[in-house]
């Protein structure tokens, strides 16, 4: 049968795909769209399992922050090179999907993978795409954080995210974006000391035991230096003690102050590709 240019572009236009693959889709399905958009995602699923053993190590991350600034979410959408990475339609499709999760109060991976954009599971959606770019995708993370104002982050270049919580509402934007790029830029491992993980800590002490040990110190000794080094590690490693990167003469904690002396942060999420 004869395949119109303009069936051709509207098949196109709801699968992305190219317009030879639409027009060899709409002729193997006699016009019928619904079978063309099988055929489309069925060659996905096959370029996709033909690249499943290839590393989908370049992408976007990015963050955003819900109306109203108390919920945000941050996506990684991975692809195979960075020249994939910088196209618009590509961030465009991640962009998307936050969006979608967003809307729809998912807090999980696999929740989001479940919705529906523009009528398709975005787990398909992945797999169509895979086909129509002809690299490995996989839509590795999301997570969100919700809190009286959360703020987000994204480093240029779209390799690095956070997003911040803090306890309070109606906090100046830019204070929380400042608390983000400090987490960005120095990736603590937490909020507080008392919120760092138990065995974080226990690794940390032996490290400083072993450190102490090499340089000769006496081994009743060895507890109460590694107690020490664990402070520095504290006031160096987690959010509201570091020292604020903006400044340099006070600590996190002492700037939110600036602001509430009630002011403190709840929660952050940091994503980076590459590291």
């Amino acid at each position: 049968m004869s395949i119109s240019a303009a069936d051709v572009s509207k098949l196109r236009k709801m699968t992305g795909a190219g317009m030879m693959d639409c027009k060899v889709a709409l002729t193997e399905s006699g016009g019928d769209f619904d079978k063309a958009i099988d055929i489309i995602r069925k060659k996905g699923q096959a370029v996709a399992n033909k690249r499943a053993d290839r590393e989908a190590t370049e992408g976007v991350v990015l963050a955003k922050v819900a109306a109203g600034n108390k919920k945000g979410g941050l996506v990684v959408l991975n692809c195979e090179t960075d020249f994939v990475a910088k196209n618009e339609s590509f961030i465009a499709l991640a962009e998307s999907i936050l969006n979608l999760g967003l809307a729809n109060n998912v807090t999980t991976l696999g929740e989001l993978k479940e919705l529906k954009l523009n009528g398709i599971a975005v787990k398909d959606v992945i797999t169509e795409q895979i086909g129509v770019i002809g690299e490995k995708l996989d839509l590795a993370y999301f997570d969100v954080v919700t809190a009286e104002t959360v703020v987000a982050y994204i480093h240029p270049g779209n390799k690095l995210a956070t997003l911040v919580g803090l306890n309070e509402a109606g906090i100046e934007i830019q204070v929380g974006r400042d608390v983000a790029m400090q987490v960005a830029a120095m990736n603590p491992v937490s909020v507080d000391k008392d919120s760092v993980p138990q065995d974080v800590i226990e690794k940390e002490l032996e490290i400083a035991r072993d450190q102490a040990r090499n340089e000769g110190k006496p081994e009743e000794m060895l507890d109460k230096i590694a107690q020490g080094r664990l402070s520095k590690f504290f006031k160096e490693s987690t959010l509201l003690e570091q020292i604020y990167v903006k400044d340099g003469k006070i600590s996190i904690r002492e700037y939110l102050q600036q602001t509430s002396k009630t002011l403190t942060v709840t929660g952050f999420k940091r994503f980076t590709l590459n590291n």
